[in-house]
């Protein structure tokens, strides 16, 4: 039915206006209360042999919605409706954006694929912050799904400015968040990939764990970084290596990539070239991510989190994330194309791909095909 309504609607409209489209129907279905409970109990996992342990955080599963999505925590609590076992929202920076001029996001159908230069639109750290706390007081203290806090840096921030402009994000945003990520591998906004050479990330990282202990009330939140798919092999390991200098919770694998040439792409190439440039995502990415992914665990092992990302669309994809060592995976372009029952195909499969291994849970699975082939 979503496959009809898509080939009818959605990829006719522009990109940008479909996903607002969408994403107000879910925002208005969660806020009808027996229509929430109805969905959730329909779409989000209840299967305990998929519970997983992450971040500090028990989840009913190990995936989830990457950052893009909802920008701004508009619609956190319908998302977890739709199954998600934690919702990633952001990129949030210090100060609010408009992002780049539209139009901004593009389809590549016969890829499965998006291409977006969005640019960090969104309402800013104190917009979000408020936002957020409303959240937390109509909650009344209820736990809900695993909140992850994606940030980046204000486009009009100099480079130079770039650890103060987190900071203040931070400053903000750690006390509402289960998890933060800082993010420095978009495309989409000058300058910005430059921060992910570890002697730039270093004294970034540092500084904002230090405002994240200092502003979270006495709890401390768990800090990842998101690093490009476009990153050299060295520099891969630079990051596996700093990320467990400082004492680093997580790795995401990967953002979105540059790269066109060497993809597979089917698209015609005057439509991809007509899109220009920006961050490409979907299908294309899998095999890049999880070479990442697969480096990245061979040298870090389980002493940092690993969340896997990019090209992911099945529940055999999120599978072979766990194998090559992803204790978390996450998607979003698929999201466009699968639709509203996307959660419930992967958490069903992957169920049936975990009864079929030699594995008791998804921890013993996590790394496994990895550590074999490096033995």
């Amino acid at each position: 039915m979503y496959a009809l309504l898509f080939n009818l609607l959605f990829r006719h409209l522009d990109p940008e206006r479909a996903h607002h489209l969408a994403f107000g129907w879910i925002r208005l279905a969660a806020r009808v209360p027996v229509l929430r409970v109805l969905l959730a109990a329909v779409l989000a996992s209840r299967r305990p042999e998929l519970r997983t342990s992450a971040l500090g955080r028990e989840m009913p599963g190990p995936f989830g919605l990457a950052a893009g999505f909802d920008k701004n925590a508009t619609g956190v609590d319908g998302l977890a409706m739709l199954g998600f076992d934690h919702v990633e929202i952001g990129t949030v920076t210090g100060e609010p954006q408009p992002g780049n001029p539209a139009p901004r996001l593009f389809r590549l159908t016969a890829d499965r694929a998006l291409i977006n230069r969005m640019g960090f639109n969104n309402d800013g750290s104190s917009a979000v912050a408020a936002r957020l706390a409303a959240r937390a007081a109509a909650r009344r203290g209820r736990r809900g799904v695993t909140l992850g806090i994606n940030i980046g840096k204000t486009k009009a921030v100099p480079e130079n400015g770039a650890v103060a402009d987190y900071v203040t994000s931070t400053e903000r945003l750690a006390a509402h968040a289960d998890y933060l990520v800082v993010n420095v591998s978009s495309p989409n906004t000058p300058g910005l990939r430059n921060l992910q050479a570890t002697e730039q990330l270093r004294p970034l990282l540092t500084a904002v764990r230090e405002a994240a202990d200092r502003t979270a009330g006495g709890r401390r939140v768990p800090l990842l970084v998101k690093i490009a798919p476009d990153l050299a092999d060295e520099d891969v390991d630079a990051v596996a290596d700093l990320a467990v200098e400082l004492g680093l919770d997580g790795i995401i694998a990967t953002n979105t990539t540059i790269a066109r040439d060497g993809l597979g792409l089917r698209t015609r190439r005057d439509i991809v070239e007509g899109a220009g440039a920006g961050g490409l995502s979907g299908a294309p990415l899998r095999a890049r991510s999880l070479q990442v992914l697969r480096r990245l665990y061979a040298r870090v092992g389980d002493r940092v989190t690993l969340v896997g990302v990019g090209g992911v669309e099945t529940a055999d994809d999120v599978w072979e994330r766990i194998l090559a060592g992803a204790t978390l995976v996450q998607g979003y372009s698929a999201f466009v194309y699968q639709g509203p029952l996307w959660c419930r195909r992967v958490h069903r499969g992957l169920a049936a791909r975990l009864a079929e291994s030699p594995y008791a849970t998804l921890a013993e699975a996590v790394g496994s095909d990895t550590r074999k082939a490096t033995a």
